[in-house]
């Protein structure tokens, strides 16, 4: 039988590959890079493949499910919305709007039919108890783009296919393929960068981004932000700041200079394992790059000075005058607009948790709080709970203590495409139609692209009759659970109109009818100076000495003395193969050698007296697991490095595949008590483990 191709963006990580999807009539038989994609050029990593094993999965589940004791049972759609609805409202009416909470996990940003269409249903709700994988993940940049910008979103994106140096912390794109930095084949990119440039890379481990890069520095986690002070003093000593650009748009320069100045980096190479000549080196070569960048992600954000150091980052980018520049860092001119009028910059401390008093951000509390809102006694308990696309038992710190909590609610409904560790605990599970049934728009990867893209994915088969897409779903749920709770409710337009009218706000000139005869997507053009001019700030001006972290600067001195440095630190790790949690049932991304070993320096086995391959017992302040060690000079002593998304192994789940993966949970390990203080995001990075022989 002939094969047809059809195209569309990968839904599956923030590079947004286009594919190519060949089919044999229906059947959908072989996936491939896209090379006629202007962004992604070809590129496709395993993940894109897999979605053959998605979509073939005998475990997704396709129509709803309802608990019944230890079993389940199909039901049919509207039986299931009104079952949904009338509970959802009964908890509210028995113990007020508090009573109702929902976690959002990190595919909802993948798939427009959520991401567009959650809002109205959690403002229906009225409740404070909103939860989401932001507060394990990316808090601290929203956070300090809202301080220093004005809008959460407002993010200055590293220019890598300009910039002749770029200063990496914490970050591995060859393996996640580039996060809160859009940009397909990305190993390429910064191969062509080493070649015209330098690529400097801070990491306590040599990953693939290490291996190719220009430099690699081992620094010890948790440590970035005292080699960020020392960086910008080095780079103060060799010139006055270079903020020409920026004259009159800039706010508390001299304060937040002065505060960097007056901090003792004395120390800065026994605190972080890097010395004062490599710093010094650094700042010169970064002054003296035609164009630089510093970037920060995982490693630097989940940490305890998450928010402290993505601040550092941008005064460094400030300082040296690359912010806002070709080939340093500037937010990307997005033709569907995430900023500006109609959209949420974001607010911080409006309300608080009720048992730990921590304030919210964006409209959510930190996910580190879910599981005692939920198990604590008293007014504004947590009692229902809907969770979309998430499996927080495995991705949020304190797994073993939040499975505990779920399994006490008197009502949970999961909108989910798998029975998993988390949706076991749902008394319904309403699982939506394949993505590739949907109309689909990037919101915010285009928004945080490399180059100025835009891409419009279109059905590519039909919806079955007995199935919903995702935001069907959604505006089902909310208007049974309205309709129960007698509350107004206004139904969302289809995808198509949502994404039309989204680019007609934008003004960004892209004609409607062009992106629909697009099927490979769009090239706008590279990235453009617009910080300046789109700044939402109170003052219009660049907010470069926020208090909250002027505040945050003088804990981490007050902290200092405190640091054992000789403490074993465990770090996260990620594979391409691997995708957080919920891909370890698709057959082609478990199969080969096996990645959950946790990984140590051979000096550190040693003085334990363990052997390469042993079966070791690691031991937190929260939890402890099992798992198998293997000697590895690619993590400095000192550091144990342990993959997340693993634990497959809790029982009444229904993936069979995933169940047979070996590997131990890494959020048995983290301590919901440990938090970058300014965002509540959790500090999952440098938790302080024993290792011992099992």
């Amino acid at each position: 039988m002939a094969r047809t191709s059809r195209f569309r963006a990968c839904p599956l990580c923030e590079a947004i590959c286009g594919l190519e999807l060949q089919y044999e009539g229906p059947d959908l038989v072989a996936i491939r890079g896209d090379a006629a994609d202007p962004f992604s050029r070809g590129h496709v990593c395993p993940k894109g493949n897999a979605i053959l094993d998605l979509e073939a999965d005998p475990d997704r589940l396709r129509r709803p499910l309802r608990r019944r004791g230890s079993d389940w049972e199909e039901v049919g759609w509207d039986e299931a919305f009104a079952e949904a609805g009338e509970r959802l409202a009964a908890a509210q009416s028995a113990h007020g709007s508090d009573a109702v909470g929902a976690y959002l996990g990190n595919p909802n940003v993948h798939h427009f039919g959520h991401i567009a269409y959650l809002p109205a249903l959690l403002r229906a709700f009225r409740s404070r108890n909103f939860f989401s994988a932001s507060s394990v993940d990316q808090w601290p940049h929203q956070l300090v783009d809202w301080l220093m910008y004005g809008h959460q979103f407002l993010l200055p994106v590293p220019d890598i296919d300009r910039t002749g140096y770029l200063l990496m912390l914490g970050a591995n794109p060859v393996a996640s393929n580039g996060s809160l930095m859009t940009a397909p084949g990305v190993q390429k990119r910064l191969q062509a960068l080493v070649e015209r440039g330098r690529l400097v890379v801070l990491d306590p481990r040599r990953t693939e981004t290490a291996a190719m890069a220009s430099r690699h520095h081992f620094i010890r986690p948790g440590t970035d932000a005292w080699f960020l002070l020392a960086l910008l003093q080095e780079m103060l000593a060799l010139g006055p700041p270079r903020v020409q650009a920026y004259a009159g748009r800039l706010a508390g320069l001299d304060e937040a200079l002065a505060a960097v100045l007056a901090v003792d980096t004395g120390e800065v190479e026994a605190r972080t394992g890097i010395s004062r000549s490599d710093i010094r080196t650094i700042a010169a070569d970064f002054l003296a790059a035609p164009a630089a960048v510093a970037y920060g992600r995982m490693g630097v954000s989940t940490q305890a000075y998450g928010s402290l150091c993505q601040w550092l980052i941008q005064l460094v980018n400030l300082v040296s005058g690359n912010l806002d520049r070709e080939g340093g860092a500037l937010p990307n001119e997005a033709a569907f607009p995430v900023t500006g009028p109609g959209t949420s910059p974001g607010q911080r401390d409006r309300w608080r948790s009720r048992v730990r008093g921590l304030p919210e951000f964006a409209g959510e509390l930190p996910v580190a709080v879910l599981a005692e809102e939920i198990l604590t006694p008293g007014p504004g308990q947590l009692r229902a709970l809907l969770t979309c696309a998430g499996n927080p038992v495995l991705s949020t710190p304190d797994g073993r203590g939040l499975d505990r909590a779920l399994a006490s609610l008197d009502y949970m409904v999961s909108i989910d495409i798998y029975l998993n560790e988390t949706t076991r605990h749902a008394h319904l599970i309403l699982p939506p139609a394949s993505p590739l049934t949907q109309p689909h728009y990037d919101l915010h990867f285009n928004s945080f692209a490399v180059r100025r893209v835009a891409k419009l994915s279109l059905p590519l088969h039909a919806q079955p009759d007995d199935q919903r897409a995702d935001w069907q779903i959604i505006n089902a749920l909310g208007r049974h659970y309205s309709a129960a709770a007698g509350k107004p409710w206004r139904e969302a337009l289809p995808p198509l109109d949502v994404i039309r009218a989204g680019l007609e706000r934008g003004g960004s000139g892209l004609d409607w009818d062009t992106l629909v005869a697009s099927p490979h997507g769009i090239d706008l053009g590279p990235l453009r100076p617009s910080l300046l001019s789109r700044l939402e700030t109170a003052s219009g001006c660049i907010e470069c000495a926020p208090p909250l972290l002027l505040q945050d600067l003088t804990r981490l001195q007050q902290a200092a003395a405190g640091v054992d440095g000789n403490a074993l630190r465990l770090i996260g790790r990620r594979d391409v193969r691997s995708n957080n949690s919920w891909m370890h049932n698709a057959p082609r991304l478990v199969k080969g050698k096996a990645r959950h070993q946790l990984l140590m320096h051979p000096d550190d086995l040693a003085r334990r007296a363990l052997a390469d391959g042993a079966r070791v017992r690691i031991a937190s302040a929260t939890g402890e697991v099992s798992t198998e060690v293997c000697a590895s000079d690619e993590v400095m002593p000192g550091v144990a490095c342990l993959p997340h998304g693993f634990g497959h192994d809790r029982g009444g789940t229904r993936q069979r595949r995933a169940e047979a993966v070996p590997g131990a949970n890494y959020n048995d390990l983290s301590d919901p008590q440990q938090l970058d203080l300014p965002s509540g995001n959790a500090a999952l990075n440098g938790v302080a483990i024993s290792v011992e022989a099992e």
